[in-house]
């Protein structure tokens, strides 16, 4: 069985609809809260965190609530559909009603009203693809699910320079129709999701075609006489906890530069009017270019090994760039690392993370990994902060390249999500794949 291009394809609308909202949330919620509503930087930043805060909780409920449901629509798209209509509703109200309103107490509660509804769908939206897709297939499968996410970036990025007009005072630009632009991605994103993935008509398929293979329902029927039956074995149980450890310490490294570096490179490479973009971009675009490659290379030495590579690649891009005491272009190389690395880390680790359970958890587990990720970025702007403000911004590289280094070490720990002993060569046997 090869990888259903196709389908994974249409499953990434989800994720494309996502990813056009935080685009817009990130890049435009703080200069409505800093300019419309006049709060000063600490406060823009407590506001902002409240997404990653609701994630901590949200993530895994509705992850685990959409494993036990069981619709006509199938087990995640109530939830998809739910979500989507509620965001689309609040971020109109948000826009037309609450900014125009003046009042920030309207504006924070109609925010945090989106942000749950956001909430609702996230962990079930990404929980799509590895329900519908095998596990051996499924690095492949995420790093098309990827490039379809970046499309919606994209996508916002190139509405904000044709409909986002700033005013002369930045109090009076209208973000009506750069909001209906992301509106109308996420509606045509979900309803082509909708219309095109039939999830039980799939899962029946998948079913008669073998099953997800993944490493859970494996060790299950293995354990079927176990006194212990349907509690994860021990030593699987240790891979996921340092898989999980991993993914909190390499998030806490790269969210780390990308949150700070745009006031890094002013305070250490004195570079104003917005030049810290051009790194950034160039890790961006870096990552994108790697996906399909690293699925590929991932397929022949292994998931594990890839994610150890990356992690190397990106530390030392970290560490390499902050040996410049001045900017160069050749810190573009060191971002060029950053990006590919990311990449490797990205493309393998969720697949990993749902390899290690049944079919009927991959909600649960989907909440878990977001869980370790956001637990991270609430944890990081707060502890580098503090040592960028009292002790110096020259800390920052050195502060992700330490990060770096602990994930390598957490990962070398992880003894499952990649392989299955025994067993993988005669369940591979069945297809024919290049992941």
């Amino acid at each position: 069985m090869k990888l259903n291009y196709k389908r994974t394809l249409l499953i990434g609308f989800a994720f494309l609809s996502i990813c056009a909202f935080w685009q817009f949330y990130d890049n435009e919620i703080p200069k409505i809260l800093k300019y419309t509503f006049g709060l000063g930087e600490t406060a823009t930043g407590a506001v902002m965190a409240m997404d990653n805060i609701l994630a901590l909780f949200m993530l895994p409920f509705f992850g685990m609530l959409s494993d036990k449901t069981n619709t006509k629509l199938g087990k995640r798209m109530p939830y998809i559909i739910t979500g989507t209509v509620l965001s689309i509703a609040f971020l109109y109200i948000l826009i037309a009603v609450a900014k125009q309103s003046g009042n920030l107490l309207i504006f924070i509660g109609v925010l945090l009203l989106l942000l749950i509804s956001m909430g609702i769908f996230r962990s079930p939206a990404v929980s799509l693809m590895p329900d519908l897709t095998p596990a051996p297939v499924r690095s492949s499968a995420n790093a098309i699910i990827n490039l379809m996410g970046t499309l919606g970036g994209i996508y916002v990025l190139v509405m904000t320079k044709i409909l986002l007009k700033e005013a002369a005072n930045p109090a009076d630009t209208d973000y009506m129709p750069f909001s209906i632009s992301v509106i109308i991605c996420m509606a045509v994103g979900i309803g082509i999701l909708v219309l095109t993935i039939k999830e039980n008509t799939i899962k029946k398929k998948i079913k008669e075609e073998g099953g997800l293979f993944s490493l859970g329902d494996s060790l299950e029927e293995e354990d079927s006489d176990s006194k212990d039956q349907g509690a994860m074995p021990k030593a699987v149980e240790k891979s996921l906890i340092f898989l999980l450890i991993s993914v909190f310490l390499w998030y806490t490294a790269y969210n780390a530069v990308t949150t700070a570096f745009s006031r890094f490179v002013v305070e250490v490479w004195d570079l104003r009017n917005g030049a810290y973009a051009t790194c950034l971009l160039v890790a961006t675009v870096a990552a994108t270019l790697s996906y399909v490659p690293i699925a590929y290379i991932s397929g022949k030495i292994g998931r594990k090994k890839t994610i150890l590579a990356g992690v190397t690649i990106m530390a030392l891009g970290y560490i390499s760039a902050g040996l410049f005491r001045s900017f160069s272009p050749l810190i573009n190389i060191c971002f060029i690392m950053v990006g590919i690395g990311w990449a490797a880390i990205n493309v393998n680790s969720y697949p990993m993370v749902v390899e290690m359970c049944k079919e009927g958890d991959i909600g649960k587990f989907t909440g878990m990994y977001y869980t370790f990720s956001m637990a991270a970025q609430v944890f990081t702007p707060i502890f580098s902060g503090f040592l960028l403000e009292h002790i110096s911004y020259k800390t920052l590289f050195p502060y992700a390249f330490i990060f770096s280094v602990l994930a390598f070490i957490t990962m070398l720990m992880v003894r499952h999500g990649d392989t299955r002993p025994d067993k993988k060569k005669s369940i591979l046997e069945n297809f024919d794949i290049d992941d």
